[in-house]
């Protein structure tokens, strides 16, 4: 992507020894209708989204099967295949949707590869950059369900594995079983339950994809202040937060509306001084 985009302010991170990406990228959740359930009120405004967001230099898009479900993969591919160069699509599989409250674990080695098979066809891929198995299954050993994305890597149709919502013992499961290059846990300003997994992706060079990166971060007193010195929104200074917080991190903000992407995306220029970092903890 081109090296003055706004989105190239956030600096860059690699995504194990072969992709790098800026570091403010989308998530492709919201895209999708109400409660992350079926087609969006308006398909023509997602599509422009996902266009406007590439041409503001993100090069990472971030999904899931299990939105819409198959909805938010199925707009990335209408609105941007055949892909540019350098763009990099990650989806998770492990999840699935009975009906629009339900999210169920599903780690079965049978369905992992069925839901990657799938997933490679509704984004016209030949290979998935980054598959991230979305959730633990309880009812699966986590070592099985690894290993069926090791299987998948081995047979060309993954080029790298992460995971999502795992603790820092999972995630050293994980690692013995194979290389692990990134994972994807709730984390911002309001809720930093995960610190101890982003201090580990820290420690070895993975990845962390902060999900819900505004989550419970409005309100708090610390971050409307710095949003007034700033002259922005407190969305903004959350994002900005998290880029400051940690040079492993990799916000994806996401939205359905293009003025509030084009906001999301500027906040990889601001810059937070270690006081207000500080300050918001």
């Amino acid at each position: 992507m081109e090296a003055h985009t706004p989105a190239a302010a956030a600096g860059t991170l690699k995504i194990g020894d072969d992709l790098t990406v800026n570091r403010l990228g989308f998530g492709a959740m919201r895209i999708t209708g109400q409660g992350i359930w079926g087609e969006p009120a308006e398909p023509a405004e997602a599509r422009r989204v996902l266009r406007r967001a590439v041409e503001l230099g993100v090069d990472f898009i971030d999904t899931a099967d299990a939105y819409g479900p198959q909805v938010s993969e199925r707009l990335i591919a209408e609105a941007l295949h055949p892909y540019p160069r350098g763009l990099v699509i990650a989806t998770k599989g492990g999840l699935v949707r009975p009906s629009a409250p339900e999210w169920a674990a599903d780690g079965r080695p049978a369905h992992l590869r069925a839901a990657c098979e799938a997933s490679l066809k509704r984004l016209k891929l030949g290979r998935i950059d980054l598959y991230q198995l979305h959730r633990i299954d309880s009812r699966v050993p986590l070592e099985d369900s690894i290993g069926e994305l090791v299987r998948l890597q081995a047979e060309g149709k993954i080029r790298h594995i992460g995971v999502s919502n795992f603790g820092v013992s999972e995630l050293a499961r994980a690692r013995r079983i194979t290389r692990i290059v990134a994972v994807q846990n709730r984390y911002n300003a309001g809720d930093r339950s995960s610190a101890d997994v982003l201090a580990a992706c820290e420690r070895d060079g993975l990845a962390f994809i902060p999900w819900a990166p505004l989550g419970r971060a409005l309100g708090n007193g610390n971050l409307e202040a710095a949003a007034r010195a700033h002259g922005v929104s407190g969305v903004e200074i959350a994002i900005a937060w998290l880029l400051a917080k940690s040079p492993a991190m990799l916000p994806i903000p996401g939205t359905g509306s293009v003025a509030h992407l084009e906001r999301n995306v500027a906040s990889a220029g601001i810059r937070l001084s270690a006081g207000e970092v500080a300050e918001l903890g």
